[in-house]
């Protein structure tokens, strides 16, 4: 009873003390949350204020690189002389001819002139700095691309006129172009690049469409236009005159065979649609711009039309038959495609369009029999199956009766097109063997003829060289039912020959 009590009058002793302290815990609690706000309010105020900070940055950036580029604009423009590139490399091709049945023997050429491979892809060009959005300028235009129906936002109150080509109007139209009412129309180009898969070909081109329809087309205002936003984008451009129209100068680290470039700053630069002897150029620049590339590691989102369906069959292997269909908007577009190579490296050029992927249209219409007739059988064998299918099923001819000139196929338009050649038919083999089989290929180039080789997991014998430890076995497609390994016999032994491994 004693302790009871005891007990009852410590807590009663204890309220005050203990209200007290309840008291000052509230406090505290409600001074630190106090204090907590404050913290998170100044901390978001500072974020805000850097990311304004930041923003400005960026536009201050970009109205600076303009700014800059318009002083150019204002001086006097540098006359420059074109010089010209190299045409293609005609020599006399080889006809087909038959397989005359030999033995497969393991002979190994030695070969010096290896290349590996393409140079590797630098990332694609972009803006110097990230470009805002502008909410008030939502007008929109409507153009056709390759069958696509693409919107970009410009409107009317983004027209903008060149009375003439002297700089002051130049520098004018830039001045008004550098504002951020254009910024909307910078991002729509970019995303319809990213969502359409446009290399930079096919990206040049589109903007030649929406600024045609813009204004007035194959127009003074059309060219700027262009330039703007391929300059915006990152790209290497150049502006210049012949005195009486405005023109746009593209860099580009390939050599475009049989075309005119200038030569300003240690680059090439070729003039979009222009063939003259002189011109003016402006030889003002961007931060960080990069030249337009030629290799093609996707291809472009274009709206479909199918061409009429094409019988192609193997004359041994009965199974490997398809109706073959493409789609011709990509055979357009492949006709627009400059032919090209890398430095001096005159293998690039036909590794270009090696390297290309063949279109979904092709694929659904052509692998499911391909595959069905290689199924279980050795690689050897489904290497035959393949080659075989590409020896018969095309009629050949030769490009300088058909085109007038030397012209290597995409995959795409060796199934399109009547007729090809060895090196069209080298490249088709090339992209089959390496999407069904998964095998490294690489083109062998012959003066006057084009095959390939494979390197398989298991030993092949047959004509071969040696590259890095890995045996290559000749595969030629224009050898007409010769085997895996057998090469045509005028070019066994043969010195002169280059190699350039596929990715």
């Amino acid at each position: 009873m004693r302790h009871s009590l005891l007990i009852i009058s410590f807590m009663i002793c204890a309220l005050p003390f203990y209200s007290n302290a309840q008291n000052s815990f509230e406090e505290f609690e409600k001074r630190t949350r106090q204090e907590y706000d404050t913290f998170l309010k100044q901390a978001s105020d500072d974020y805000n204020s850097f990311q304004k900070k930041a923003n400005e940055d960026y536009e201050n950036f970009r109205e600076k690189a303009n700014d800059e580029y318009a002083n150019f604009i204002k001086k006097t423009w540098k006359k420059y002389s074109a010089s010209k590139t190299p045409t293609k490399q005609d020599q006399t091709p080889t006809p087909p001819q038959p397989y005359n049945n030999e033995p497969i023997k393991d002979r190994t050429t030695p070969i010096n002139k290896y290349i590996n491979s393409l140079p590797i892809s630098i990332p694609r060009p972009s803006p110097i700095e990230p470009i805002k959005e502008q909410p008030q300028y939502n007008d929109s235009i409507s153009f056709i691309f390759y069958g696509c129906n693409l919107n970009v936002r410009l409107g009317d109150s983004q027209k903008f006129v060149l009375p003439n080509i002297s700089n002051s109007s130049i520098l004018t139209a830039w001045k008004k172009l550098s504002s951020s009412q254009y910024n909307n129309a910078i991002n729509d180009c970019l995303e319809i690049r990213d969502k359409y898969n446009l290399c930079d070909w096919a990206y040049l081109l589109m903007l030649k469409e929406l600024a045609n329809t813009f204004t007035a087309k194959g127009s003074n205002e059309a060219t700027l236009l262009m330039a703007y936003i391929y300059s915006q984008s990152g790209y290497k451009m150049r502006l210049a005159t012949n005195g009486s129209k405005l023109y746009m100068l593209y860099a580009c680290n390939h050599t475009i065979y049989g075309s005119i470039y200038f030569y300003i700053d240690n680059t090439q630069f070729y003039p979009f649609e222009y063939n003259g002897n002189n011109l003016n150029i402006c030889e003002g620049s961007f931060p960080n711009e990069q030249p337009l590339s030629f290799n093609m590691q996707q291809l472009p989102i274009l709206s479909k039309t199918t061409s009429f369906g094409r019988e192609l069959k193997s004359s041994k292997y009965t199974q490997a038959k398809a109706t073959i269909s493409v789609n011709t908007q990509l055979i357009d577009f492949y006709n627009t495609y400059p032919s090209s190579q890398i430095g001096d490296n005159f293998m690039t050029r036909w590794a270009i369009y090696a390297n290309t992927p063949l279109s979904e249209n092709a694929k659904n219409s052509l692998y499911p029999t391909l595959k069905k007739a290689i199924e279980n059988v050795s690689q050897l064998e489904a290497a035959d199956r393949i080659l075989n299918f590409v020896q018969t099923a095309f009629d050949y001819k030769s490009d300088k009766n058909v085109w007038g000139e030397d012209r290597a196929f995409f995959p795409d338009e060796t199934l399109y097109y009547p007729y090809s050649d060895c090196e069209d038919r080298s490249i088709l083999f090339s992209r089959l063997i390496r999407d069904l089989l998964n095998l490294e290929v690489a083109l062998v180039y012959y003066p006057g003829h084009m095959a390939t080789a494979i390197h398989f997991t298991t030993d092949v014998k047959g004509d071969n060289f040696i590259h890095n430890g890995k045996k290559f076995v000749i595969c030629d497609p224009t050898y007409i039912n010769a085997l895996v390994g057998a090469s045509m016999p005028q070019f066994r032994g043969c010195k002169d020959i280059s190699v350039i491994l596929l990715d």
